[in-house]
């Protein structure tokens, strides 16, 4: 096999558990987001616009929808003889298996795909955040800097770093120590999930941490500290654009949402950096004499009657005469029906929002705002005729004809 310089693992067998029932039924990178796209998007077009042409993707839960989204990788020009992109689940072995037990662990057990390219480095990526950055520029930096692992971090208000895995760092930007989710932060310079390594260290410590019967096989909680105790060259690399962990229902619908506000580093027009997706083919969306849109993302295949405001529908969305929608989410092939209402919810893939109905609550109608929330129906569900669904609500089930949750 040809020697390749770079090889990119995209970490995307998580669970997924805190967006509800958005995750039941796949998983998070595969979860659309602006209207055509999904989370996965991101990191396999930031690969090929760096010019990383061997990415592997290690799925575990619920990967059908995704493992069928990335098909053979055409989309994003992965679809290559030597390299391109491949899945890579967990798998049995003449001496058993096991499902990957963290980050680091997922990583070991690909061991294998890793060696076919015997890559000089390996490009550690996450498969649920929303950003666009060359990863060729972090690979010169981790280069320049003779590092053995190079951490992309993000400045973040100093009262929101306890929330977060941060770097301490010297005046040359070498990392000395690293602290997750610290009461008392030294630093603001927090951890994006995204790591660079020299491949024959890196293969080093994940057989030493392997062999750790402690050890949860993670890369903040095992192996970078682990290094730091070695004294390894670890620095950092300062980003200062646009990024979004979607991790969470919170996350995700503001992510979406600051699309119709967009930053320019955010912009999904941009023909110097695409985003590749692989969206069906929809006819184009009607926008109908009877309906009133403002500043929303209005997909192909969309048809839109009733009011739309500060919202994104995906592809194949029906908003009926006389329903409102505003500051939300609604997902491929929803319908929302006559007289209905939803605003600040997420509504999933197909599911159908009955007349009348009013889905999620406005935060300055609700006296405690601890008890507002962004409300959530997963996918294929009804909510039935005059029913209502609070905000906060994580709707699992269909909601009979008026009733209340």
């Amino acid at each position: 096999m040809k020697k390749t310089e770079c090889v990119a693992m995209i970490l995307a067998g998580g669970q997924g558990s805190r967006l509800g029932v958005l995750t039941k039924k796949i998983a998070k990178p595969a979860v659309p987001y602006g209207g055509k796209y999904r989370i996965i998007d991101f990191p396999l077009s930031n690969c090929i616009n760096s010019g990383i042409e061997t990415v592997g993707i290690l799925t575990q839960y619920q990967p059908l929808e995704l493992n069928d989204y990335v098909g053979s990788g055409k989309p994003w020009d992965l679809d290559r003889r030597g390299g391109g992109v491949h899945i890579l689940p967990p798998y049995q072995k003449s001496k058993g298996g096991d499902w990957y037990k963290g980050t680091a662990n997922a990583i070991y057990q690909n061991i294998p795909f890793i060696e076919r390219y015997d890559p000089e480095y390996v490009l550690v990526l996450s498969g649920d955040h929303i950003y666009k950055m060359d990863y060729s520029a972090m690979i010169d930096h981790h280069k320049n800097a003779g590092s053995d692992c190079t951490i992309a971090v993000m400045e973040v208000p100093l009262e929101e770093a306890p929330r977060f895995g941060i770097m301490n760092v010297r005046d040359d930007d070498s990392i000395y120590e690293f602290e997750e989710k610290p009461a008392h932060p030294k630093s603001n310079l927090a951890s994006m999930g995204i790591y660079v390594f020299s491949w024959d260290k890196l293969k080093k410590y994940l057989y030493q941490d392997e062999q750790n019967k402690a050890s949860s096989n993670d890369f903040g909680k095992d192996v970078i500290p682990a290094m730091l105790a070695d004294n390894q060259k670890m620095t950092v690399y300062r980003f200062n654009r646009y990024w979004k962990d979607v991790g969470t229902i919170e996350s995700l619908w503001e992510a979406n949402l600051d699309l119709l506000n967009p930053k320019e580093d955010l912009r999904l027009d941009s023909q110097d950096w695409v985003i590749y997706s692989r969206t069906h083919s929809f006819p184009p969306q009607y926008i109908s004499p009877t309906s009133d849109v403002e500043n929303s993302l209005v997909s192909d295949g969309c048809e839109v009657y009733g009011k739309l405001e500060y919202s994104i529908l995906f592809e194949n969305v029906t908003i009926e005469e006389g329903a409102t929608v505003e500051y939300s989410l609604i997902m491929p092939g929803a319908t929302v029906k006559k007289g209905a209402k939803v605003q600040y919810a997420i509504v999933a893939e197909n599911v159908v929002v009955g007349e009348n109905a009013v889905v999620g609550e406005n935060p300055q109608e609700i006296g405690e705002l601890d008890q507002w929330g962004i409300a959530v129906v997963g996918e294929g569900l009804r909510i039935g005729k005059n029913a209502v669904v609070k905000a906060k609500a994580m709707v699992d089930k269909n909601v009979k004809e008026g009733e209340t949750i």
